[in-house]
């Protein structure tokens, strides 16, 4: 008995002596793989936060980068673009003003009665009250061949007349082949119809054409060119001179149609023709005075005049119309 006592308290003994030793083996491996995990993994979590915080900045511009994306591509700012309705809405537009056109040839000469043109006496047929009227002119000058001529056009005061302005330079390009220089010319655009089919002005029942228009003294140029396809007369045109006073004052000036020489390519022709007044197709405005420095011209409308005073058919009798002895 007193044996097994002993043994069992050795036992006992024993088994209390290795749980500290386990305790102590558990600690110590407790707290080495505290310090192992402490020592090896904080490189680890600051790399992981900067990985994390870049990865926070990318999906902060990636989301940026989105909502510029979706601003871009909104459709308010960029509608989308549909070819065949931009077609069709053309194509309504031009058979619309093909119906007007034929509608309008029926009742009478610009839509209006027959009796109401033929007892009309004057006709406005361009004046000057929007930027609209300015759209259906162009300017060009010399610097179109190498000069230093500039030409502008805008509205006047109080938008009540076009303001032709510029400066004039003689000075010949220096290109070494033309010789001459220095033009200003403001021309009006020559009027389209249904499928920008050409229109010209009929004046046939007019003898006179009929302006208001302010300067600084300079001489003009007005040219009338009538409405042809043919290549040979690109050219040719029926000009003739108006002068202008200076001053504030405006003045009406009045040009006979039957005043209009005849030249081709800028050069007066020695056989003179008389224009086709129903076959008008643009007007236009020529400087080239040859004299250097700033100009103007102010235009309050351009219309055409009926003068029952005026009874000469051609002022030219080198006409092969009037004179054709003069010819054979």
């Amino acid at each position: 008995m007193a044996l097994v006592h002993k043994f069992l308290n050795g036992t006992y003994i024993l088994r209390n002596y290795l749980k500290p030793s386990a305790a102590l083996h558990s600690f110590w491996g407790i707290y080495f793989a505290n310090y192992c995990s402490n020592s090896l993994q904080k490189p680890v979590a600051a790399s992981g936060r900067a990985s994390q915080e870049r990865r926070t900045e990318e999906g902060l511009q990636r989301h940026h980068q989105k909502e510029v994306a979706l601003d871009i591509t909104s459709p308010e700012e960029k509608p989308e673009m549909n070819f065949d309705k931009a077609i069709k809405d053309e194509l309504k537009d031009h058979f619309r003003r093909l119906k007007d056109e034929i509608m309008n040839h029926w009742v009478g000469p610009e839509g209006r009665p027959l009796h109401d043109v033929l007892l009309e006496q004057a006709k406005v047929v361009w004046q000057f009250r929007g930027k609209e009227d300015l759209d259906k002119w162009i300017v060009t000058s010399d610097k179109t061949i190498g000069g230093r001529s500039e030409v502008f056009l805008k509205m006047g005061k109080n938008n009540q007349s076009a303001l032709l302005y510029g400066t004039l330079s003689s000075e010949p390009p220096q290109d070494g082949e033309s010789s001459q220089s220095g033009y200003c010319a403001m021309i009006s655009r020559i009027p389209r119809g249904a499928f920008e089919k050409k229109k010209s002005y009929d004046w046939s029942q007019f003898n006179t054409l009929y302006l208001r228009i302010r300067g600084d003294g300079r001489p003009w140029m007005v040219n009338i060119k009538e409405d042809t396809d043919f290549i040979q007369r690109k050219n040719q045109m029926y000009s003739y001179f108006m002068f202008t006073r200076g001053g504030p004052y405006w003045q009406e000036v009045k040009i006979p149609f039957s005043k209009f020489f005849f030249s081709n390519q800028g050069r007066i022709r020695d056989a003179q023709y008389q224009p086709l007044l129903d076959k008008i197709s643009t007007i236009g405005f020529t400087l080239a005075d040859k004299v250097d420095g700033p100009f103007f011209l102010e235009i309050d409308f351009i219309g055409v005049f009926a003068d029952p005073a005026h009874r000469e058919e051609f002022a030219y009798e080198n006409s092969p119309d009037l004179n054709p002895r003069l010819f054979k």
